[in-house]
């Protein structure tokens, strides 16, 4: 009897633990809300899949490509070499006492990840509808994806930079250094909003892929990669202090090169837009999930 009782218990315990397995695996559909909520328990229980999305595109990206990952490196110092020659030679721009080559191709760094990032994930559903429309999984790991691949790319010429600080003499002059990374998390934040919102924008109307590289061919001129925002009038700066990519690349100078430190009105200016960026491009995204898959 004491065997039979013992085998009861153990029946039960294992039927409590399978049914508070179930309970942790439970998923209750909700309408989707149009205010910017994001399930944090629910990411982190596919942050696997995420690195799957990370590693796929970096392994697409490069695939049939002869000098492969090089591409990170050579891509933005051939556009330094463009701008030193033509802005820096020739038109003479201010390059707040570094030497011109450096400093754009500082610059660079940030605008070469936003850049990278937008293009790539404004089209991240479309790109993926096989997945979208069969299998459920957040659909915002897609454009998260899309936002980290490039962080590679940024690190590679990270390196880059550094070396051409030696060669130069270029140095960080106190203890700013340190506020570098918030001036790239800046900019992901900037192009994580702009990316959830084209991202959803694009699986009803494909001209998104299109009107991208149009803005994307003036966009440098205003950020200030060429050039201090020191340089222009007032006006101006507050105008340019709208594009949140302009605080995140001159802070970011300033940070690792020791140039003129951005103005703190602009800085929060620019920040605010960001984060404005992030919180409508989260609400629209949430708002149209539920229809991706119809409409793409």
């Amino acid at each position: 009897m004491a065997a039979d009782h013992d085998g009861v218990l153990a029946g039960d315990t294992a039927r409590a633990g399978s049914e508070r397995r179930a309970d942790e695996r439970l998923t209750v559909i909700r309408p989707a809300t149009r205010w910017p909520r994001l399930d944090l328990r629910e990411l982190w229980h596919y942050h696997e899949l995420l690195g799957i999305f990370v590693w796929r595109d970096l392994a697409v990206r490069y695939k049939q490509a002869s000098i492969g990952i090089v591409w990170a490196i050579f891509q933005p110092l051939l556009i330094a070499v463009v701008y030193t020659v033509i802005f820096g030679r020739f038109a003479k721009f201010d390059s707040g006492g570094v030497y011109y080559g450096v400093f754009v191709f500082a610059g660079l760094l940030p605008w070469q990840y936003f850049s990278s990032s937008l293009s790539s994930g404004a089209g991240c559903l479309v790109a993926n509808a096989n997945l979208v429309t069969k299998v459920y999984f957040p659909r915002i790991l897609l454009p998260v994806a899309t936002i980290v691949t490039p962080i590679v790319d940024l690190v590679l010429g990270f390196v880059v930079l550094l070396g051409m600080m030696v060669w130069f003499d270029e140095w960080p002059g106190g203890p700013q250094v340190v506020l570098a990374p918030a001036f790239l998390l800046l900019a992901a934040v900037t192009v994580l909003g702009l990316v959830l919102g084209l991202s959803a924008i694009n699986v009803r109307y494909r001209d998104v892929a299109y009107a991208i590289p149009v803005f994307m061919q003036v966009l440098p001129l205003l950020s200030g990669v060429p050039f201090t925002l020191g340089a222009l009038p007032a006006h101006w700066q507050w105008i340019l202090a709208c594009n949140p990519m302009t605080t995140v690349i001159a802070g970011w100078r300033w940070a690792v090169l020791d140039t003129p430190a951005p103005d703190a009105g602009q800085a929060a200016l620019g920040v605010a837009v960001a984060i404005a960026l992030l919180a409508a491009g989260l609400a629209y995204f949430r708002s149209s999930e539920p229809r991706f898959a119809d409409n793409i």
